[in-house]
């Protein structure tokens, strides 16, 4: 992670204790911690429906599903955010390399990271992000 996640930087603000209270342990971990779920384990990697993932602390919108695709990360994979601002893309040099950390604009909830790979996207880019930072709501059919 890049620094620590403070709501004070954010639209949304919350004590530590208030996200603790609303988020499960795991949820804590990964979107205020900046934690990374296990590859292949996320309830979210398999999701074909069309609808909108929304950022699982707040309710931000962040993606679209039809700019989802199977990347073979291991991850949920997206070529694009829902619009700009959005998402607030922050450099991380955790780990020994230079990657770039993906969190959510409104609260600044750790989703993932942003990988110059996403080949044969419309953009080159992908997007790969925790499932416990997500939440999906299926379209109306």
């Amino acid at each position: 992670m890049s620094k620590p996640i403070e709501s004070a930087d954010y639209p949304l603000q919350r004590s530590s204790d208030e996200w603790r209270n609303l988020l499960s342990p795991t949820e804590f971990d990964v979107l205020r911690k900046g934690g990374t779920e296990r590859a292949w384990t996320g309830e979210l990697l398999d999701e074909e429906r069309a609808g909108l993932y929304t950022c699982r602390a707040c309710g931000n919108e962040l993606f679209l599903a039809g700019t989802k695709f199977d990347s073979g990360c291991g991850w949920p994979s997206f070529y694009e955010s829902i619009r700009e601002g959005a998402v607030e893309l922050l450099e991380d040099r955790s780990l020994g390399m230079v990657r770039t950390e993906v969190r959510c604009a409104n609260c600044g909830s750790h989703l993932g990271h942003v990988f110059p790979d996403g080949f044969g996207t419309p953009t080159g880019d992908r997007y790969c992000m925790n499932s416990v930072s997500l939440a999906f709501t299926p379209e109306a059919e």
